[in-house]
């Protein structure tokens, strides 16, 4: 199912969203179930903004009413099996869920009083209402972002219940179901805990603000300027890709949903000019991946780090932190794509294919809202007063044309989208407060962090390499919210005990849940990306992680050289060490890929990736050699050369 211009219809890119995100996989309602959730969706959005604008409410009542919001449209939206997906009717068992889940909700707001007051000691309707919240809870992140991530919840509480019988240092007294019950729905450690606090604010308003960024239409936009930009390059559109994911990154929480909308656009692009299906298909998946961790709006994951790490941190510096390594994963990207685009021989496209560059340029203020955002952050305003501000600037900069102008229909579908949007990020949190609730109260945490150090021996490089196998194995089926909720609270802690500062830690484990999703054997934007192209699913997984190599590298980078993410460094210092970075990244790229200036012989691959890593490793020994072989592989191509294989070859080929 494609356009005539080779592009993948509406059609097939819904079916691919489907099929690879379980937050794509709602009803088609219509009638009056369906105004009924429309009604829904806005009523979730408008008291999202009026908290925000005139105080937010305390805790247990902001996060109980988001959450009994968020649980009662999931329910009238995703059905509980795929099978049921083309039923335009909600079956009778879902309005009872979905009723549950209202009654959840009201049910702080309805009996604060009595719950403050008897402080712990539960009813008979306390304990059952609490219950259904766990059960609800599980069963709502089942459907919007799949089994493993409930799978890992109930473990959790099994082993909360459970804790005597378990072996060794992970054994401890255990909770009775009453406790447990109470932890989880009547504190602010488990549901209600500090993952769905940050859903119900900073979350909920980024999500509105990428709505609104949407209706201006600056997701074509992004892909037009990306052709702009990087077009006529040696194989330009595998560049566009890159450019244009990392743009798309501003405003998509998602890798699966980046790679369909913007593959749909370049996947067919690099198809046309001469690049394989799977290599294709693997360039847009790293490159969607990669927008999880491009500022200033990063993964939804990113905002929880401020809580999790505390100490006064601001998002701006996380934010701040993260630029070098998300613009060092791009080049890295980008490098591979180059080498690959010279020892095929495809070049640019051609004139006729180029957009107006005088009419790319006329749009160049829908890119003013996410210049906004930065300015206001780097002031010091808060990140809920910065996305409010930021979605107020979305809508009278859309006004500058009418092409672009947000109308009154426009604002509500935005407040309905990013309400549909938020659903899956509110069970997911969710079910993270559940994990958070155990590790809390049985001291799983530490013991956990204890044993991962017993088992690296207490030495820094095995710890890592043990943490970054957990954070993938996690996020292959988890969302990166949850995975990083996870491995922030069971494993970030080992590295900080071996003198790694919180913030490098932290990224360290955000950033290998979210390249989970190009990692096989389960590597769910790369089968998106292969859906899209047409390429093999775990051939496109294999060429996405030798991709994104620099993915599994960069992390390390700033745990040894903390300078990397601007702590506590000097300005030529930090020069320096982005030069050696991607010199390193240059010659591991033309190892991998077999081309540099020439095709190079398989022992100038060997030295190419040898010098590439002792150039990225953050050492003055270890630079030293690595910059001499990288001058001698330089040389070596230079009195070795070589005629070029392949010709250029024409973009239509």
């Amino acid at each position: 199912m494609t356009t005539n211009d080779g592009k993948i219809s509406q059609e097939k890119q819904q079916e691919l969203l489907e099929k690879f995100d379980p937050d794509a996989a709602t009803r088609k309602l219509s009638g009056n179930m369906g105004r009924v959730v429309f009604l829904g969706l806005l009523a979730f959005s408008v008291f999202q903004l009026y908290t925000s604008i005139f105080g937010v409410l305390t805790a247990q009542l902001q996060r109980s009413i988001h959450l009994g919001f968020a649980l009662a449209l999931i329910f009238l939206l995703f059905p509980a099996s795929k099978k049921n997906l083309r039923k335009k009717k909600v079956a009778w068992y879902d309005l009872l869920l979905a009723l549950i889940a209202v009654a959840i909700g009201a049910y702080w707001p309805m009996n604060i009083e009595d719950l403050v007051n008897r402080v712990g000691r539960l009813t008979p309707m306390d304990f059952y209402i609490g219950l259904a919240a766990i059960l609800l809870v599980l069963e709502a992140t089942r459907r919007t972002v799949g089994l493993p991530i409930m799978i890992i919840a109930g473990l959790f509480m099994v082993y909360a219940l459970y804790g005597p019988y378990m072996p060794g240092f992970m054994a401890h007294r255990g909770l009775d179901m009453n406790t447990l019950v109470h932890t989880m729905f009547f504190t602010t450690e488990g549901i209600l805990g500090t993952p769905l606090g940050v859903s119900s604010t900073f979350i909920f308003l980024f999500l509105l603000f990428g709505a609104f960024l949407v209706k201006t239409g600056v997701g074509q936009y992004f892909n037009d300027l990306a052709v702009s930009v990087a077009g006529k390059r040696i194989g330009g559109p595998a560049k566009v890709a890159i450019f244009s994911s990392a743009l798309q990154g501003t405003i998509s929480g998602s890798s699966v949903a980046n790679v369909v909308t913007s593959g749909s656009f370049t996947i067919p692009m690099m198809k046309k000019l001469g690049y394989r299906k799977e290599f294709a298909g693997a360039v847009e998946a790293a490159a969607s991946t990669g927008g999880q961790l491009m500022p200033p709006i990063m993964g939804a994951a990113a905002f929880l780090m401020v809580e999790f790490i505390g100490g006064g941190i601001t998002y701006w510096e996380i934010a701040k932190a993260a630029t070098i390594p998300a613009l060092l994963y791009f080049t890295g990207i980008w490098i591979m794509t180059h080498f690959e685009a010279k020892r095929v021989g495809l070049r640019g496209m051609s004139d006729e294919e180029m957009p107006d560059k005088k009419e790319v340029l006329k749009k160049i203020y829908l890119l003013l809202p996410i210049l906004i955002v930065i300015i206001l952050m780097v002031s010091g305003m808060s990140i809920m007063r910065a996305a409010l501000w930021s979605i107020l600037s979305t809508i009278l900069v859309s006004a500058i044309s009418k092409e672009t102008r947000i109308g009154f229909k426009d604002a509500i579908d935005a407040l309905v989208d990013g309400a549909r949007t938020a659903l899956g990020v509110a069970a997911a949190t969710a079910a993270a407060g559940i994990i958070v609730g155990v590790v809390t109260k049985t001291g799983l945490g530490l013991k956990l962090a204890n044993g991962l150090l017993d088992l690296s021996g207490g030495y820094l490089i095995p710890t890592l390499m043990l943490t970054m196998v957990a954070a993938i194995f996690l996020g292959m089926g988890s969302p990166t919210t949850a995975n990083y909720v996870i491995t922030s609270t069971i494993a970030a802690p080992a590295i900080i005990l071996l003198g790694v500062p919180d913030l490098s830690a932290h990224l360290f484990v955000f950033y290998f849940g979210i390249i989970a999703d190009i990692t096989p054997p389960v590597a769910l934007a790369a089968f998106a990306a292969a859906g899209v192209s047409g390429g093999e699913p775990l051939r496109t997984g294999v060429n996405s992680a030798k991709l994104a190599i620099a993915a599994f590298i960069i992390p390390y980078m700033f745990v040894l050289s903390p300078e990397l993410l601007m702590i506590n460094t000097t300005w030529y210092y930090l020069i320096w060490i982005v030069f050696t970075a991607i010199s390193g990244m240059t010659a591991i790229g033309a190892g991998i890929i077999g081309y540099w200036l020439r095709k190079l012989h398989w022992y100038e691959r060997i030295l190419g990736i040898v010098g590439g890593i002792m150039l990225i490793y953050p050492e003055g020994m270890s630079d030293i050699i690595g910059l001499g072989i990288f001058i001698l592989l330089i040389a070596l191509q230079m009195v070795f050369k070589e005629k070029n294989t392949a010709e250029p070859k024409p973009a239509n080929s």
